[in-house]
């Protein structure tokens, strides 16, 4: 193949994945964004099958079936709730194919040309650095998830020094390297000392803060992926690195933003550390107490409501309770009850969380609203239903100054006419503190799984 028809090709390439991003950006068109971008990926997998620098078919072969077996699995068998897990092994998968890219371009051009170019070792050096901490990082973030360590923050004395100590060795192997030191061995040290510093790294934040890591994370494997092309002189992969590292970035800005705290406070703060109450503690210290009710007071409450807004979290996820909760808005919005569904950016463990869910369960676009759009019209709301939301509701973030999440911008559903929280028990959030919420008197706990407190309600809904 010429290389210029390779480079319209990858151009080609190049398009599809701006305009995979393009219709990512909304719900209705994500599905044709997925689309896009993986069949601007196939054509440049097949362009660059096509170039005669390519050897060994067989083992890519090898590599292809395997690793698309493996990720057709998981497309298919990995829950919703278990995306962000899937999402982190991917990130570390790229860093870590970036990070062994570089040291076998290392082993192959430095002794055989006589020194590699100063730009070729800062691309090799970066590659290596960003890939490994991406790698070991992306793992830490999945065993917390997938809660095979403990979520909360893992903190020891001295760790920033111990952190800041292990980056400068693997910044000095680096600056080595571009120096001209041909020693293999400096860039194996260097990808050593970027793995632990990843680990190292990731282990002192919390749980709650993890979707903004696996994020952070994403953008750096882009940019591993980015200087991984200027070591090949690939420019599709210079490009689509580029993307995935622009938009990484954006993305966790944005969640920080929506947080309302800084990128510095959530990799550094510790966020989590804060010891939640009993579970059994259901009563104030001014003596408030949470008000249990049952499933046939509630359905009374929605079926003579004008207008329900439903709150989504993390454990209507859990419970995959998204059909359900369609289908009883099907039956209240048959009674002439106006529906809606709130959603905060960062319900779920990771953005758009709750909009995918709902959408798997044919909720209508139209009605899924956004913080911005939904809180001024909580206090035109008869009943809030909250299901499985906790962080992302406690009026703590802008009532008491004193809270670890005071600031962050929650869903006012507070401001409704009445509260229901459909939850498991009193167990608190990510954040790991007590939500003022449910001592709130305009508030009503009904206690047990979503999935089946959402089928009663249907149940006591239809016998009304």
């Amino acid at each position: 193949m010429s290389e210029t028809l390779t480079e319209l090709l990858y151009l080609v390439s190049i398009i599809s994945f701006i305009l995979a991003l393009r219709f990512l950006s909304s719900p209705a068109r994500a599905r044709l964004g997925n689309q896009i971008g993986a069949a601007g990926m196939l054509l440049a997998i097949v362009v660059t099958f096509a170039q005669s620098e390519v050897v060994g078919y067989g083992l890519i072969a090898i590599g292809m079936v395997l690793g698309g077996v493996l990720g057709a699995i998981g497309a298919r068998r990995v829950k919703m709730t278990a995306m962000p897990q899937m999402v982190a092994l991917f990130n570390g998968v790229g860093g870590g194919a970036a990070a062994l890219v570089s040291l076998a371009e290392f082993h192959n051009r430095g002794p055989a040309e006589g020194g590699l170019p100063t730009d070729v070792a800062i691309a090799i050096g970066l590659s290596a650095l960003i890939g490994a901490i991406s790698f070991s990082g992306s793992l830490v973030a999945f065993a917390k998830l997938q809660e095979l360590i403990q979520g909360r923050p893992i903190t020891y004395a001295g760790q920033q020094f111990v952190n800041a100590l292990i980056l400068a060795g693997s910044l000095a192997c680096g600056i080595a390297i571009v120096a001209g030191a041909e020693s293999e061995w400096l860039l194996v040290a260097l990808i050593v000392g970027a793995l632990a510093f990843g680990t190292l790294f990731v282990l002192p934040i919390g749980g709650a803060d993890m979707p903004v890591v696996i994020s952070l994370l994403n953008a750096f494997t882009g940019l591993a992926a980015a200087a991984t092309g200027f070591e090949l002189e690939n420019n599709v992969l210079i490009v689509s690195g580029a993307l995935v590292g622009a938009s990484g970035t954006l993305l966790t800005l944005l969640m920080g933003k929506a947080m309302n705290r800084t990128i510095g406070n959530v990799l550094f703060g510790a966020f989590g550390k804060v010891v939640a109450g009993p579970e059994a503690a259901v009563v104030s210290d001014d003596g408030r107490t949470v008000r249990a009710t049952t499933a046939d007071d509630v359905a009374i409450m929605l079926t003579y409501a004008r207008r329900v807004v439903v709150v989504p979290g993390y454990g209507l996820a859990v419970a995959q309770a998204q059909h359900d909760v369609r289908q009883l808005a099907d039956l209240l919005e048959a009674r002439g009850v106006d529906v809606r569904y709130a959603i905060h950016p960062v319900a779920g463990r990771m953005p758009g969380h709750m909009n995918v869910l709902l959408a798997e369960a044919n909720v209508p676009y139209t009605q899924l609203q956004e913080m911005e759009e939904i809180n001024p019209e909580f206090g035109r709301t008869d009943v809030a239903l909250v299901i499985g939301a906790n962080d992302v509701t406690n009026p703590a973030a802008r009532d008491t100054p004193a809270s670890p999440i005071y600031g962050m911008p929650i869903l006012d559903v507070d401001q409704a006419a009445a509260v229901v929280v459909l939850k498991r028990g009193m167990s608190p959030g990510f954040a790991g503190i007590d939500n003022a919420l449910y001592l709130d008197p305009k508030t009503q706990m009904l206690f047990g799984d979503a999935k089946d407190s959402v089928l009663q309600l249907a149940a006591a809904v239809k016998a009304l």
